[in-house]
């Protein structure tokens, strides 16, 4: 089946008057969580000297938010349709904003897992909304396509402004100032979007099914911890057990929306090959990239000794490359073709990361800017091609749902990336030599190596050090080999899955 943004009905090509301004306000909440995911990264070394959090912990404060975000996004997208996305949206970044406050003045390790987890709720309720309510402002296709690569770009321009303000800000104040920079952005969102943005819902949306909300939210974290423990501390009673309760509640998922009058989510979505060969695209290229990026920062911070700040604009030209890609992505995909630039531009993220194995200590930033930059212009034509696809794909009273499932393969991409990836290299990391009397905190974590090493005289502690890091690195380059072959599979599955999908045509 061909994908088509052409308009329902004539009617439906209307442009509405003020459409590129509330979409300014659609871009402020995708700034938001862009913003916070990326300072995240930069301010983990601080937050483990801080809270000293063993090695799972840290890994739980990474993709906790992610884990529940994926949970709910189905079930916050259906809610979106179902009481108003605009009126969602408002209450979802009122929320992240006084949650970033607990966020902040985090005291434990526990305590930041919890504020995290909360976190989730509240982001849950952001992305699904954005983009659901483009699909309703702009009807006619070359504006939605220009409108969801403003979207995507603004995304990645929030991975370049999080890093350098996060930088600025760890230079200068303590590790909590870089969640509470989200507060002016949530109130500026919230005044203006009450004035600007439109309200949309499903006219016919039918009960919200708790029962679904739990078994999706049961499921998908049920699922994602075992694969997480598995990668971690190998096969347990415990995570075949978390394993087949998520399998059982998702399975319990799919066949009660099959049986529903008016499903959570529309299974039969899935039958559109151009809409389920969107999604596993996303799926996989998240998945590929996030253990990576995840400690990227780390690298750049613990490993070559930039400041903060320096570190932020050292991941700047992934976000550069991001931000020209997504706004030229959909006149690219009308002059070649939707497969050609998805498979393209994945085979182009893999073969970037597929340069990352070689890197050492010392590797000159050159290579590693180079590297970004590809990474950037590949994600960006992929990451905005497959959202204009899933947006053209469905009837606009299924927006939220449609977008919820996109966005639920970036959430579930990342936890599984940071799990998966991220256990790669913590794995390589621990089984590193260090001198007589090393503390075991040395080999939770970097951050708790440099913390160890600080305490030590001056040649143990350089020993410490050099270990250390040698086996970091080693990890890293691992987790960047096995995200290469996971993103060229992706370029591969997309090229197959995609053909005959077009931005403009009629089936």
């Amino acid at each position: 089946m061909t994908s088509t943004l052409r308009p329902a009905n004539p009617s439906e090509a209307v442009k509405r008057p003020g459409r590129w301004l509330a979409l300014s306000v659609l871009v402020l909440a995708v700034l938001l969580v862009a913003v916070d995911a990326t300072v995240l990264g930069l301010a983990t070394p601080y937050i483990s000297e801080d809270l000293n959090p063993t090695g799972t912990q840290l890994l739980w404060i990474g993709d906790v938010y992610s884990f529940v975000i994926a949970g709910l996004l189905v079930s916050m997208g259906s809610l979106g349709d179902r009481v108003g996305r605009k009126r969602i949206l408002l209450v979802g970044a009122t929320a992240f904003g006084a949650i970033s406050v607990l966020n902040a003045y985090a005291t434990t390790p526990e305590l930041m897992i919890v504020a995290r987890a909360l976190l989730g709720v509240a982001g849950a309720t952001l992305m699904p909304a954005t983009l659901a309510l483009i699909r309703n402002l702009f009807h006619d296709r070359r504006e939605r396509s220009l409108a969801v690569g403003i979207w995507g770009a603004t995304a990645s321009a929030g991975t370049a402004i999080g890093p350098i303000v996060g930088g600025f800000l760890l230079e200068h104040f303590w590790w909590g100032s870089v969640f509470l920079v989200n507060l002016p952005v949530m109130v500026v969102l919230v005044l203006v979007g009450i004035k600007l943005l439109p309200e949309s819902r499903n006219p016919r949306p039918g009960p919200w099914d708790m029962r679904s909300v739990v078994l999706s939210l049961v499921g998908v974290i049920g699922v994602v911890y075992a694969i997480k423990e598995a990668a971690t501390h190998g096969i347990t009673w415990e995570t075949l057990g978390s394993a087949l309760l998520g399998a059982g509640a998702l399975c319990g998922f799919v066949d009660r929306q099959l049986t529903l009058p008016t499903p959570l989510l529309d299974m039969r979505l899935f039958r559109d090959r151009g809409f389920s060969g969107a999604v596993l695209a996303d799926l996989l290229t998240v998945l590929g990239l996030s253990g990576l990026v995840f400690f990227l920062s780390q690298y750049l911070q613990l490993v070559q000794g930039r400041r903060p700040l320096e570190a932020g604009l050292a991941e700047l030209p992934a976000a550069v490359g991001a931000v020209a890609a997504g706004l030229i992505a959909g006149s690219v995909a009308r002059r070649f073709s939707v497969r050609s630039v998805v498979a393209g531009g994945l085979a182009a993220v893999g073969l970037a990361l597929a340069s990352l194995t070689v890197i050492g200590p010392s590797t000159g930033y050159p290579v590693l800017g180079a590297a970004l930059l590809v990474v950037g212009v590949g994600a960006g034509f992929s990451f905005t091609v497959t959202a204009d696809v899933i947006l053209g794909s469905v009837p606009k009273e299924q927006a939220g749902s449609a977008s919820a499932v996109s966005e639920t393969a970036y959430e579930l991409g990342a936890a599984l990336g940071i799990a998966l990836l991220g256990s790669i290299v913590t794995g390589v990391y621990r089984d590193f030599t260090g001198p007589a009397g090393t503390p075991p905190k040395a080999h939770e974590s970097l951050g708790g190596a440099v913390q160890a090493a600080a305490t030590m005289p001056p040649q143990p502690s350089q020993t410490l050090l050099d270990a250390a890091r040698t086996s970091f690195v080693d990890g890293l380059a691992l987790a960047a080999a096995v995200g290469a072959a996971v993103l060229l599979v992706a370029a591969v599955a997309a090229w197959f899955l995609l053909r005959d999908q077009r931005l403009d045509s009629a089936p």
